[in-house]
């Protein structure tokens, strides 16, 4: 099959829609039924490589390093040195109507815990 350069061939010139080919001979628009004589698409391919980050941008979802992220205080008491201040935060770690766990992190000695 031949590389296509123009990504427009296998969508309406009308409207936009992406043709759907109901018979041998031509392909047809499904919403406004304009029709593309099958030999034009014959033949052609169109192929794309998408990254992760390209899905990302397009769905607007921002990727925080956490390492870079200022953690929240409280007053809890840490299992190891029994230091009473740990920072912290939280994650759905399981099904969406479950609580959140929330991960602790000692401020003296760094000993992790969580609570779920």
């Amino acid at each position: 099959m031949a590389y296509s350069r123009e990504r427009d061939f296998l969508f309406c010139q009308f409207c936009g829609t992406m043709l759907c080919v109901p018979s041998i001979k031509y392909a047809e628009c499904p919403l406004c039924k304009s029709r593309k004589n099958i030999n034009d698409i014959r033949g052609k391919e169109i192929s794309f490589k998408i990254s992760a980050e390209d899905i990302r941008r397009e769905l607007g979802i921002n990727i925080i390093d956490e390492q870079k992220v200022q953690l929240s205080k409280v007053n809890k008491k840490c299992e190891k040195c029994g230091h009473d201040e740990a920072s912290f935060y939280t994650r759905q770690m399981r099904s969406a109507d479950e609580g959140q766990t929330t991960f602790y992190t000692c401020t003296r000695c760094g000993h992790q815990f969580q609570e779920n």
